[in-house]
């Protein structure tokens, strides 16, 4: 028989054998994840039993804990690694009154890593920073805080969202009220800076005058949403008041109504805590020493649940791991999760992760991360690697088209800077993509807000997501060719400079924070 003949048919042979193998896997993956699909439960057992996951906080060690024992139950090694320590804090109960000139209970909540009252409750008048000249006339007023709640946020013109103006306006009232609106915002933004002052030494110089406590507005443009963050002072307690509720007060201050408050506010000091990340892994076969790595970032800001920032990727990347575990247990390289602690505060998990495992960054065929939300990916950039296209465009030709069909590529792209944690290895010269999802108005009504919550989740699209994932981890482990790291050397123009974007340096991992 002829040799190139018997080779000819024997490649081919062994191709449809592949073939066939990946659409089986394939199938059983797209199969369990739209049948058996355990996101509503995990969702449930984080984001309601286990809740909102500061760093530092004994809920985020809880989540760590339920992590790894979930993968265990589903045969799948995990454990919790060390990466650093923060400032321990636990939150309370905040309950915020209006008492005088007339009784009403007030929607609002202490900041992150806000003192307490001490077991009682503050009761005070309310005051507003006035319009400031200099910082001479700052230091001048400052001792009329001392006993006093002090209001230092902007009061909004409207608490109805922008949308909901230019939907029911007229065009000309439209154009006047964003107007007004940037003008109210640059006149306040003005007279903090004649302070002299940055927004954290503001309220600490209130608290050293002798205020009873800070009250804030940080609204965030949408019905009922406000951004929930971490608090400026040492000794008082912060709290933030919806928009409507600190105009009630605002107004009720500017007017000569003497508004007094009742405050309480619970938390507790744990002193210096360690932090870590948990990390999972289906071990590799035949090149266990390379790796594919799935990855999202497991704590959140603590106003909500922290469902879409980021329960949602947290819940996609473990079925993921469910599924190909299931049904791709002896994958060709090693598969590994990463959830990472404090995203929120520099990516400080993802970065001392990078620091401390050069032995699996250098080694790495691909990651792939989602953050920014519930909905569907969308988009997927090359992150400013050469031959991510060849890559990207061959994992992708397995997808099923009602998803891959929804995506937008961009190659070479440009390589992420931040924003989330695949910006730590891309810095490090590691493929990290972004699987960047649609916005189901993420950035107003559910990132940072105290509206985070599971019923923001939206299941389809994260069961999508799931499918895609796990599709494009297969597809990296089983290709042939190790990827490439080479960076492209046509980078696309940076719109700010004008100039071709660079290379974001590498960033040290904070180890040590909140103190």
């Amino acid at each position: 028989m002829n040799k190139k003949f018997l080779f000819s048919t024997l490649l081919l042979f062994s191709n449809a054998v592949a073939f066939a193998q990946d659409n089986k896997v394939i199938d059983n993956l797209i199969k369990e994840v739209n049948e058996n699909s355990q996101l509503e439960k995990l969702a449930h057992e984080l984001l309601d039993v286990v809740g909102p996951r500061l760093v530092g906080s004994p809920q985020m060690k809880q989540a760590n804990d339920w992590a790894v024992k979930k993968y265990s139950d589903w045969g799948i090694s995990a454990k919790n690694e060390k990466w650093g320590e923060w400032r321990g804090w636990e939150r309370g109960v905040s309950h915020i009154d209006l008492v005088s000139p007339r009784l009403r209970t007030l929607e609002g909540t202490q900041l992150a890593w806000s003192p307490s009252t001490n077991g009682k409750p503050i009761n005070a008048e309310a005051i507003v920073l006035p319009t400031i000249t200099d910082s001479v006339a700052f230091q001048k007023w400052l001792p009329n805080v001392k006993g006093k709640l002090v209001l230092i946020s902007l009061n909004q013109i409207s608490g109805r969202p922008e949308k909901n103006w230019e939907e029911f306006a007229t065009k000309d009232l439209f154009e006047k009220y964003k107007k007004e609106k940037a003008d109210a915002a640059k006149a306040f933004a003005s007279g903090l800076s004649k302070t002299g002052l940055t927004a954290k030494n503001l309220a600490l110089a209130i608290e050293n005058a002798g205020a009873a406590g800070i009250v804030i507005n940080n609204w965030s443009q949408g019905f009922g949403v406000d951004k929930i963050f971490g608090a400026n002072t040492t000794k008082i307690p912060t709290i933030d008041l919806s928009v409507e509720d600190y105009g009630l007060v605002y107004r009720l201050a500017t007017n000569g109504n003497k508004p007094v408050l009742k405050i309480e506010t619970e938390s507790k000091e744990l002193g210096v805590v360690p932090t870590f990340n948990t990390l999972a892994e289906i071990k590799g076969k035949q090149k266990p020493k390379e790796y594919v790595m799935l990855s999202a970032h497991f704590d959140s800001w603590d106003g909500a649940s922290g469902a879409t920032d980021n329960g949602s990727g947290t819940i996609m990347m473990m079925e993921a791991m469910r599924v190909l575990k299931k049904f791709y247990p002896n994958p060709k390289r090693t598969i590994l999760v990463g959830h990472w602690g404090s995203e929120e505060q520099g990516l400080n998990g993802s970065r001392a992760f990078v620091e401390d495992h050069p032995e699996i960054v250098n080694n790495l065929q691909a990651l792939f991360n989602q953050d920014n939300g519930t909905g569907r990916v969308v988009n997927i950039g090359g992150q400013g690697f050469a031959k991510s296209k060849d890559y990207i465009t061959r994992w992708l030709s397995k997808v099923p088209d009602t998803i891959k069909n929804q995506i937008k590529t961009n190659f070479p792209g440009t390589p992420g800077a931040g924003g989330s944690d695949f910006a730590s290895f891309v810095a490090a010269g590691a493929l990290g993509y972004s699987l960047s999802a649609t916005s189901w108005d993420y950035g107003t009504y559910t990132w940072h807000t105290n509206r985070d919550s599971y019923d923001k989740l939206v299941f389809d699209e994260i069961r999508s997501n799931v499918i895609l994932a796990a599709i494009l981890v297969y597809m990296a482990c089983e290709d042939p060719e190790k990827t490439s790291n080479e960076k492209a050397t046509d980078l696309p123009v940076n719109e700010r400079t004008g100039k071709p974007a660079t290379w974001p340096v590498q960033t040290k991992a904070t180890r040590k924070g909140g103190l």
